[in-house]
């Protein structure tokens, strides 16, 4: 097995490569796949969905920008130039991006309208962003905390909605997001679960494993007798580790090293923290908590350079070959 890209890390010029990408043409690249999406969404959709005036007469009116300017600019953010959203939208979209958005918000009513393309977005993410599976799948979960450890008793934002959990960075007060990728770092699927929701939770799964098959890469902390089996069922293997105190067990040299390429979804959880900024500490409102989310896992589907394997089978004298 030979890696395309170091997946142990993200060192800076590999940052520096993803962060570079977000020019001019690319801000309208984006805005034509958005704009074509939603299109085809709406077209789809208007006969399905009940007509405004039916149920907010004289309100709920029309934004002048169209949902794929917005979801345009909320991708174009976490592409990673970009720290604070406030300063983004100031100081880059109403000022260099002025000419490609006539009908821009102001600040204020854009942060109040956002919410509207939640469900395009998601649907975007869903048909466009996710790639296919290949047979060799990586499952994880990061931690995604919403304040410090200190102000966890005096945040209001979340009560009744984040939990308290633990993960091998320590203690926080969030969420957990789980997901699943092929071995060309491309998503399969995400679950949001509270922070304190156990990794090998059936329901996650039950989630995450739909149109999963071939082998599915974990850590230890997925070793369960009753997932295995399960998975099994469905047609996917699971491989783990195992832990010290465990029996061994037999594994192929395949199914060995390639779970030493586990590195390649925590590389995605990097980049989704750091680049694209899924995690912070200022949320406002629920509602912006989950559009900042869903847009960073968007614009990664977006990236054009992900980490990723690469392994070559040969056979050579009758015998299967693994060339790294």
């Amino acid at each position: 097995i030979r890696d395309v890209e170091r997946s142990r890390g993200l060192g800076d010029v590999y940052k520096r490569q993803i962060m570079s990408i977000l020019t001019r043409s690319k801000v309208t690249e984006i805005f034509c796949i958005a704009d074509d999406f939603c299109k085809e969404f709406e077209k789809s959709t208007s006969e399905l969905l009940l007509k405004e005036e039916d149920f907010h007469p004289g309100g709920n009116r029309k934004c002048s920008m169209s949902e794929s300017e917005i979801i345009t600019i909320l991708v174009c953010f976490h592409m990673g130039q970009f720290r604070n959203f406030k300063h983004y939208y100031l100081n880059y979209v109403s000022t260099t991006l002025a000419s490609d958005f006539p009908d821009l918000l102001s600040y204020s009513r854009f942060i109040q309208i956002e919410h509207r393309v939640i469900i395009p977005l998601m649907m975007f993410i869903r048909l466009i962003g996710f790639g296919t599976c290949t047979g060799i799948s990586f499952v994880d979960s990061t931690k995604v905390a919403v304040c410090h450890n200190k102000r966890i008793r005096t945040n209001r934002v979340f009560k009744g909605m984040a939990e308290i959990g633990k993960s091998t960075m320590g203690w926080f007060y969030g969420f957990k997001l789980h997901l699943v990728c092929n071995d060309r770092g491309e998503l399969l699927n995400f679950c949001l679960t509270k922070g304190n929701v156990d990794d090998r939770n059936p329901e996650v799964f039950n989630v995450l494993s739909r149109k999963l098959f071939g082998d599915l890469f974990a850590d230890k902390g997925y070793i369960s007798k009753k997932l295995f089996d399960t998975l099994w069922n469905e047609g996917i293997h699971l491989v783990t580790g195992i832990k010290s105190n465990m029996k061994n067990q037999l594994m192929g040299m395949r199914e060995k090293i390639l779970l030493r390429k586990r590195s390649v979804i925590e590389t995605i959880n990097d980049e989704l923290k750091n680049i694209c900024q899924i995690e912070h500490s200022r949320h406002r409102g629920k509602a912006n908590f989950l559009m900042n989310l869903i847009a960073g896992i968007a614009a990664y589907c977006l990236f054009e350079k992900k980490p990723s394997i690469k392994y070559e089978m040969e056979d050579t004298y009758g015998q299967l070959t693994m060339f790294g």
